[in-house]
């Protein structure tokens, strides 16, 4: 075979106060990394709590530039149908059509604001890829420009075009062992926060600090991580196979 294939599965646990260690949740994922450098990234994610219940499937195309190609979306919300769509990048324009019992038949465009650093998709294992994207020797912090088909906390709204911006911090390397194994990583914080990084904003309402923990490599892999604030989430690498 030309490409190359990874696929693995994260837990999600709480932690928060009497919920310390309770499953909330996981994440199944595949990347295929192509002989052209293109990347598609295929996830299934589903949450218990908190109420209401959310599953989320995705399929998402990355040039060999790491910029979005594609975005295919369905979401089910307490185990209803919320909606399904689609995203297009063709390097200046947004394009969306989607459906939801909410909304109605929906079609979006929306011309980007340049230069774009992805599409946010919500899967976690996204979150981790997107940075592994950035010249973290170059920087140690970067304000990413991205677009996302829900602005909620939990992506659990109908599909459509929202733009965010948010901050990310490079905060060293460290050697993390978790069930998967052990592995090097860069760990990293998104932060929502214009105080810290001028510019963040559109994720309906400030989002807690996000801590990150990607393989010190070119994959880009999530191995850990967690939000803090009102979530007290932990997500951990459980299963990998390359």
């Amino acid at each position: 075979m030309k490409h190359r294939i990874i696929e693995g599965r994260l837990e999600y646990t709480s932690r928060k106060k009497g919920m310390e260690g309770q499953n909330r949740g996981f994440e199944t994922f595949m990347f295929t990394h192509h002989s052209d450098g293109k990347v598609t990234m295929r996830t299934h994610c589903e949450i218990y709590e908190p109420e209401p219940t959310v599953m989320r499937d995705i399929i998402y195309a990355m040039d060999e530039n790491d910029q979005p190609m594609d975005l295919h979306v369905r979401l089910t919300v307490g185990d209803a149908f919320m909606g399904s769509g689609w995203l297009r990048f063709d390097g200046e324009m947004i394009e969306c059509e989607s459906y939801g019992p909410s909304i109605g038949r929906l079609s979006q465009q929306v011309q980007a604001e340049l230069p774009l650093d992805g599409f946010g998709t919500h899967p976690i294992v996204s979150d981790g890829y997107m940075l592994s994207t950035k010249d973290w020797d170059a920087s140690d912090r970067y304000l990413l420009n991205c677009y996302l088909p829900s602005p909620d906390h939990r992506g659990a709204t109908p599909p459509q075009i929202a733009q965010v911006k948010i901050g990310a911090l490079y905060l060293g390397k460290e050697e993390i062992t978790v069930k998967a194994g052990t592995f090097q990583c860069k760990h990293l914080q998104f932060v929502d926060d214009s105080s810290i990084i001028p510019g963040t904003g559109g994720m309906a309402g400030e989002h807690p600090p996000y801590d990150v923990w990607i393989t010190d490599d070119d994959d880009g892999i999530f191995v850990q991580g967690g939000v803090g604030g009102y979530m007290m989430t932990w997500y951990e690498l459980v299963e990998l196979k390359r």
